[in-house]
């Protein structure tokens, strides 16, 4: 919950963290219209076919295997390539696409599938062929999954806490896809939404819950907090970040200086200025407007960004262009 102060105009109150006119409020238009350059034809993030190359040289002899399974078993079902891409950032993520027999409480195999969680029984979750279609399965189910970037929807299947780590995988699915799979020149990257589109989506979304009330820890569709509205209203693009402002700040996306936010950027306020002690995220919308889910007593609704001495000099950027640098792992406590 935001602590009531008197709103100060940023670029009044703020000096130094944004100028007037630094702040681009175009939505959609100008810059790469993808995620990437493509280079590496299926949809590398950020340094491209090179990067995906080199980290495919360090995988092991089991590693090719698996990621050649995923990719026969993709064919034999008539998934298309974008699937594969997705099967092996997942695995590459999850097991540095290896059988293995531990993980995290029971979870087991390339995906680390648990058993308690209704994936398969023990036997057929360390099965290989059993894990690479179960995983189809479930992404098949995912609705619009191949609209999605590929990191965004292995995480819709994996329901990882850590959602950003997918992507860091892109360039070497993309490139295990080209060769391996024998697919030249598809361009799937391409054909996904650029940032500033997904952007725009978000804030659509956003705009349409005005005037609904806040309701501590609520996320929709009747009442939202603060976290529960950003995190919705970027759901709704596609786009999974997590529940929690303070958490959102550490795993949302790209951390991008104030003065160079852009709509549909999540903008924090923390007491002293302090990421670890984050209690406010809104919406930005640009033109030094945010649109947020304020207190309790009062309704989601557009104002002026304030400071009040707590307004941080980063914003997180969800769905970008660039790959995000590692954040620091968030301070113990209970944050919303």
């Amino acid at each position: 919950m935001r602590k009531l102060v008197v709103a100060i105009v940023v670029f009044a109150g703020f000096a130094g963290l944004i100028g007037i006119g630094a702040v681009t409020a175009l939505l959609g238009s100008g810059g790469r219209t993808g995620w990437s350059d493509c280079s590496a034809g299926l949809g590398p993030w950020g340094d491209g076919a090179g990067r995906g190359e080199q980290d495919a040289a360090t995988l092991t002899d089991e590693s090719v295997g698996i990621a050649k399974r995923i990719i026969e078993i993709g064919e034999q079902r008539g998934l298309p390539p974008r699937a594969w891409q997705i099967a092996i950032q997942a695995g590459k993520t999850e097991s540095n696409l290896a059988n293995v027999f531990h993980g995290d409480r029971d979870s087991l195999g390339i995906f680390q599938m648990r058993p308690s969680m209704g994936w398969g029984t023990v036997q057929q979750v360390t099965d290989v062929d059993y894990q690479i279609n179960k995983f189809y399965d479930v992404l098949l189910a995912v609705p619009g999954w191949q609209e999605m970037r590929p990191g965004d929807a292995a995480q819709r299947v994996e329901r990882s806490a850590f959602p950003l780590r997918y992507h860091k995988w892109e360039p070497m699915a993309a490139h295990l896809v080209s060769v391996e799979g024998n697919v030249e020149g598809v361009s799937a990257c391409g054909n996904l939404p650029g940032a500033s589109v997904l952007a725009q989506q978000a804030i659509s979304y956003a705009q349409a819950q005005l005037g609904k009330p806040y309701v501590w820890g609520a996320a929709g569709p009747d009442s939202f907090d603060c976290s529960g509205l950003t995190q919705q209203a970027w759901k709704a693009a596609g786009v999974e970040i997590p529940k929690y402002s303070q958490t959102q700040y550490f795993q949302g996306g790209v951390h991008v200086p104030l003065s160079q936010a852009q709509p549909g950027d999540l903008v924090f306020w923390g007491y002293g200025r302090d990421p670890n002690g984050i209690h406010h995220v809104a919406l930005y919308l640009g033109d030094n407007e945010v649109l947020h889910a304020p207190q309790p007593g009062e309704s989601v609704e557009v104002e002026k960004l304030w400071d009040g001495g707590q307004l941080l000099p980063t914003v997180v950027r969800p769905a970008a262009d660039t790959p995000p640098p590692a954040a620091p792992a968030p301070a113990a406590g209970g944050q919303r």
